[in-house]
């Protein structure tokens, strides 16, 4: 699963108008009293129904800038109301065939998020009831291109430095292991070296990350 912001809307699909954007309020937790989805509880919700569903090259787009553990980064707030570009788009592969689902009829990615979540349990359960073939019906008119050109999924940072996926083994890693597998990766990838600028450039986010998400583990 990868993720990329800003968000980028699906070709052919009609956006919602600002101004009638709701705030979804048939999504507050708790009732009336509660309070609405958080993005992180939007997203892993989506994560999860897609897993179930056994979709395949998910691709999550908002205009919110995550972290590679998908934790929004500092300052950014994305679940107050009236977010500029509220919308989120999910690119992924079904049975051989590439799908996409959005929604920005709510005003916060969060919300929007939480929507989908529920729109994919519910093609889920068509199938859950033996109603495979409705399913396969039913996500006919969500097939999609590839995503759309220039949309390049971010790789997260243990890809990029070539460590393993098991967060237990990257858990053990050190600050100075990292300097090192990016000094080493650096050589190859620096434009000086015959590397390209994008490569590097994703070799210094990933270098940062890396070394962010150690420290955090240290705390």
């Amino acid at each position: 699963m990868t993720e990329t912001h800003p968000l980028r809307w699906p070709d052919g699909w009609k956006k919602t108008a600002a101004d009638k954007r709701e705030r979804g309020r048939q999504f507050i937790r708790g009732g009336y009293n509660g309070s609405l989805p958080t993005f992180a509880y939007g997203r892993n919700g989506v994560i999860e129904e897609l897993r179930k569903l056994g979709a395949k090259n998910v691709v999550i787009s908002t205009s919110v800038d995550v972290r590679f553990d998908g934790v929004p980064r500092s300052g950014v707030e994305p679940d107050r109301l009236n977010f500029k570009e509220p919308g989120a788009a999910i690119y992924f592969t079904l049975n051989g065939r590439q799908m996409v689902v959005a929604q920005d009829a709510f005003d916060s990615p969060a919300v929007n998020l939480r929507s989908l979540t529920l729109a994919i349990e519910a093609f889920r359960t068509l199938g859950r009831h033996g109603g495979g073939a409705m399913m396969d019906r039913a996500f006919d008119g969500f097939t999609a291109l590839p995503p759309p050109s220039g949309m390049k999924p971010k790789r997260p940072w243990w890809q990029v430095l070539r460590y393993s996926e098991d967060l237990d083994d990257r858990e053990f890693l050190s600050v100075a292991e990292v300097e090192a597998r990016y000094k080493s990766l650096a050589k190859r990838y620096h434009p000086d070296a015959g590397g390209g600028e994008a490569e590097m450039r994703e070799l210094n986010v990933a270098r940062d990350e890396a070394v962010a998400f150690l420290k955090t583990a240290e705390v």
